[in-house]
C-alpha cells in the first residue's frame, strides 16, 4: 500500500495509519533526504531483525544507522561526549555519525559497541518521528546503477518492493546519494566515506581518509 504525505498539509489520518503500523513493528519504506528506505520503530527488536532479513544482512557484522528527530534524541541513545556533540551540531546536512552506543538500544544491538547515527533531514520523516516519538532504524534501498529510479521514484518503488513492506510513504520522486559517514568514537574523527555532507577545507577534528 502507497500512502502520499505532503510535509506542510498532512492528511493526519494517514499520517496516523503509517504511525500505528511502525507501533505495531511493521516495516515502511519512506523518504530521506538520500533516496527511499526501509524502517522501523529502533525499539521493536523483531522489526529490527525483519529488516536484518529483507537485506539479508548479519546483525553481528552488519549495524543498520538509526534515524533522529535531533541531536538531543540522538542522545538518549548514543554516548556523546562534548566534543562530538559540537562537532555534530556544526555539521548540518546529509551525514552518518558513528558514535558509541548506550544500553538503551535494543537488544538486537547489545553486541555493538557503535552504531551509525543520522539526524533526519526529510520532512515527511521528521512528522513520522515526531508523532511516533521514537527514532527509526533506517537502511536504504539497493540502488541499481542501470536503473537507479528503483530507489527515487515512489511508483517504482512499489512495483518492485511493495511486497515486502506494510506502507509505502510516497514523499514524491527524490533526488540525492549517500550520505558522508564519519566515525566520532575516537579523536580526531575520521572520514570514512564522503557523500552529500560537505566539509570545510580545516576541521580541527577531523582525520581524512586520504
Amino acid at each position: 500500500m502507497r500512502i502520499r504525505l505532503y510535509a506542510d498539509a498532512p492528511n493526519y489520518a494517514e499520517l496516523q495509519e503509517v504511525v500505528e503500523a511502525l507501533r505495531a513493528g511493521k516495516i515502511i519504506i519512506y523518504p530521506t533526504s538520500t533516496g527511499y528506505a526501509y524502517a522501523c520503530d529502533a525499539l521493536q527488536s523483531r522489526a529490527v531483525e525483519e529488516i536484518y532479513k529483507i537485506k539479508k544482512l548479519d546483525p553481528r557484522k552488519k549495524s543498520l544507522s538509526i534515524m533522529f528527530r535531533d541531536l538531543s534524541q540522538a542522545s538518549e541513545y548514543c554516548r556523546i561526549d562534548d566534543r562530538a556533540f559540537r562537532f555534530i551540531k556544526e555539521h548540518k546536512g546529509e551525514f552518518t555519525f558513528i558514535l558509541p552506543t548506550a544500553s538503551t538500544l535494543p537488544k538486537i544491538f547489545k553486541h555493538r559497541k557503535e552504531v551509525g547515527a543520522r539526524l533526519v533531514l526529510n520532512p515527511i520523516g521528521k512528522l513520522l518521528i515526531e508523532h511516533l516519538g521514537n527514532p527509526l532504524i533506517t537502511s536504504s534501498l539497493p540502488i541499481d546503477e542501470e536503473e537507479p529510479e528503483y530507489s527515487t521514484d515512489p511508483e517504482l518503488v512499489e512495483e518492485r518492493y511493495g511486497w515486502e513492506v506494510a506502507i509505502i510513504v510516497d514523499g514524491g520522486i527524490l533526488t540525492g546519494s549517500a550520505s558522508t559517514i564519519i566515525d566520532c568514537t575516537a579523536e580526531p574523527f575520521e572520514v570514512l566515506r564522503l557523500g552529500q555532507g560537505r566539509l570545510d577545507d580545516f576541521e580541527p577534528l577531523l582525520l581524512s581518509e586520504e
